[in-house]
């Protein structure tokens, strides 16, 4: 027969407070700790000030290039990850070529690539299609033509080139995304759907689509905050979002704690937030499942 003593009835009293501290997420406070001193600084600061408001500028234009490169990249991934299970074989082997090709190579490397080789041989066939259209266009058409055959490289901008070149980074891994969302689904739901007469494109764009993009969207909203991150990358093509600016503020005023702790501080909002959101939509999904 166990025996009671009074220091194991103190430790048992203790016990579930040291078992709600364990539950505490310190790693949250301590952020939020940190965050709030930088708050601080900002407020009472003026060289905290002076960065913040040099850098906000820069926030707006790398959450509008993340929006679009990302919105461009599910369409063009929604099309890859279709190639990716398709039984036609040149749509399977092109789209299996892009994607090794596009994620064997630092997205660096594809920006700079994106902004200097695609671009300039875009334009240049641009310019030759609109000087043959010229010689035998009419109407409405000779203004195109003369204006294709008149664009340079000075007339694309660089966030356009920056959007295509994140656009086509991501869409290699949007497409394995939703690959893995469509092979989720039970095979039979698309054997069921072409027994009641649907063709393979109205099953998949009637019953699979539909679920596949719901178990996929917490994924997505992961690639989404990665997007958000790798978009600091687009600052070696001189685009003035957050990071370029960073350097720029540094260079200007030669503060370079201030104004990394602020550049940081405002990657951190924003991540922070994009997470907060993705693991809401993960609930909700679990929840409706």
């Amino acid at each position: 027969m166990a025996v009671t003593t009074k220091t194991d009835e103190r430790e048992s009293k203790l016990l579930p407070w040291t078992e709600r501290l364990s539950e505490v997420p310190w790693w949250a406070l301590i952020i939020l700790l940190l965050g709030a001193l930088v708050v601080y600084f900002i407020i009472v600061s003026p060289t905290y000030q002076d960065a913040f408001l040099f850098l906000v500028a820069g926030v707006k234009i790398t959450i509008g290039v993340s929006l679009i490169s990302f919105f461009l990249a599910l369409i063009l991934g929604l099309v890859l990850g279709l190639g990716r299970v398709s039984k036609n074989v040149v749509f399977y082997t092109l789209s299996s070529l892009y994607i090794e090709l596009v994620r064997g190579i630092p997205i660096l490397v594809l920006l700079i690539y994106f902004a200097w080789v695609v671009t300039p041989l875009f334009l240049q066939f641009l310019n030759w299609f609109g000087t043959a259209l010229a010689n035998v266009a009419v109407g409405p058409l000779v203004g195109l033509a003369e204006n294709m055959a008149t664009l340079a490289i000075q007339d694309v901008d660089m966030v356009v080139r920056a959007i295509v070149g994140l656009s086509f980074a991501y869409a290699a891994f949007e497409a394995e995304v939703f690959r893995a969302g469509i092979q989720s689904i039970q095979r039979g739901q698309m054997e069921a759907a072409r027994s009641v007469g649907m063709s393979y494109f109205q099953g998949m764009r009637y019953i699979i689509l539909p679920q596949a993009i719901r178990r996929v969207l917490p994924p997505l909203g992961n690639d989404f905050i990665a997007m958000l991150k790798d978009s600091s990358l687009i600052s070696v093509l001189a685009v003035r979002e957050l990071t370029h600016l960073g350097k720029l503020n540094r260079a200007r005023t030669f503060r370079t704690f201030e104004t990394w702790n602020t550049v940081a501080f405002l990657y951190l909002i924003l991540t922070l937030s994009l997470s907060i959101f993705v693991k809401f939509m993960e609930r909700r999904m679990a929840y409706e499942e």
